[in-house]
């Protein structure tokens, strides 16, 4: 609403570009047949690159989380983008966040593990718990990313909850 208030009152022709690009966006995107992301195309360019491992799934709550995702350039694999989290109290269930989707596309014979990289929110969490069990029950590998400290972050300066999971989910030395 600030934002609306502010391109009204001080910058009419930015107000006017945005709404452009807005309407330019709703007329051009559509979801990608394969990762559920946004996509001028029926499939998208991460999807068509030969070069990433398809026997990969990576599943995040929406695209922001593919694009930060991709710029630490440690993953290759391919990606599913839900879309949202389940949350019962907004009316959220699994037919909302493309589930169906997901259990196509993790089942299509290529897909070898799926990770899930939901954030860890309650309905984060509830939705890892939920497609981890869909998917075991079918026979599917299943991850999920790890948390902890960040980097370069202090032990004095961590919420207990983050301590205590890195302490929960340390792994040994190699």
């Amino acid at each position: 609403m600030r934002m609306a208030y502010h391109l009204l009152q001080r910058d009419r022709k930015g107000a006017q570009l945005l709404a452009t690009s807005l309407q330019q966006a709703l007329d051009q995107l559509a979801h990608c047949d394969f990762c559920n992301n946004f996509s001028e195309h029926p499939v998208c360019a991460l999807c068509l690159d030969q070069q990433r491992d398809a026997s990969s799934l990576c599943v995040v709550e929406m695209p922001t989380d593919l694009v930060m995702l991709e710029h630490t350039r440690s993953y290759d694999g391919q990606y599913f983008v839900l879309m949202g989290k389940l949350s019962p109290m907004d009316g959220i269930g699994p037919k909302d966040i493309h589930l169906d989707k997901l259990l196509k596309r993790a089942q299509d014979g290529v897909v070898k593990e799926v990770i899930i990289a939901t954030n860890f929110t309650s309905e984060g969490e509830a939705t890892a718990h939920y497609i981890g069990q869909m998917l075991k029950s079918r026979g599917v590998t299943v991850s999920r990313i790890a948390r902890g400290l960040p980097m370069g972050g202090e032990i004095e300066y961590v919420d207990s909850g983050t301590l205590s999971t890195a302490l929960l989910e340390r792994k040994s030395i190699s």
